[in-house]
């Protein structure tokens, strides 16, 4: 494909996205879910932090055996490991893991130490950002689990829209939901949630940067704590 057949290309997907974004905005999660898997096929993945496994469930139901990308960082939680391979072993889905070029020694060595602690935006880039982009050269279109009530930063997020950096579909089926609409369809299918939320933790990352929340705080309060940094880089 050349230059200009890849622009132009570019330039449907960012107007099918945007048509879709404004024709799905009361769609429910599983028809923008359906609508993602009869447009692209195979070339749609779920995106999971392992926090719940609420929208790979959601996705399984209407395209079974989707690919499910979790990024293992180095530094997950135990319960977030455990969460990913319990979702492996008991959905229809297709966990597919990435990491980073570097293992945590390696680029300690390069970095120095604890570069989470004196850099945290190099850290997420090197351990987040860069291995997502490799992992979604394959795929036109990617599932996200984000909501607009989770924080400020999130709140215009659209249920379809356009990653300009990617240069893909972003989709966020449950843009519009609240917690307690995910406690409730968790309650009602059974579906596999992080232990950690029960201890405390509202949104769950890497262990060096996350901490448990404080009553009245958001959801996202405890990443990244003290620190202006709200988000890792994969949601801009």
């Amino acid at each position: 494909m050349t230059a200009i057949q890849q622009e132009r290309a570019s330039e449907d997907l960012k107007a099918l996205a945007e048509q879709a974004g404004r024709e799905l905005e009361d769609a429910s999660a599983l028809e923008i879910l359906k609508w993602a898997a009869d447009t692209f096929g195979k070339r749609f993945c779920v995106t999971s932090s392992m926090e719940d496994a609420v929208v790979a469930h959601l996705a399984s139901r209407v395209m079974p055996g989707v690919d499910v990308v979790f990024l293992d960082t180095g530094y997950h939680f135990e319960e977030t490991i455990g969460t990913r391979d319990a979702v492996d072993a008991v959905m229809d889905v297709n966990v597919i893991t990435l990491t980073p070029r570097q293992t945590v020694a390696e680029q300690d060595a390069e970095y120095g130490p604890k570069l989470h602690d004196r850099d945290p935006d190099l850290c997420c880039k090197l351990r987040k950002v860069q291995p997502l982009e490799e992992g979604l050269k394959g795929y036109a279109a990617w599932a996200t689990g984000l909501r607009r009530d989770e924080s400020p930063t999130r709140a215009n997020t659209p249920v379809v829209g356009w990653d300009e950096k990617r240069q893909k579909v972003k989709i966020s089926p449950i843009a519009r939901w609240t917690q307690d609409d995910v406690d409730a369809y968790v309650a009602e299918h059974g579906v596999l949630t992080n232990p950690l939320l029960m201890d405390g933790y509202a949104s769950i990352g890497c262990a060096p940067c996350t901490r448990r929340v404080l009553q009245g705080e958001d959801a996202r309060a405890g990443r990244w704590a003290g620190r202006a940094k709200t988000e890792c880089g994969l949601h801009g």
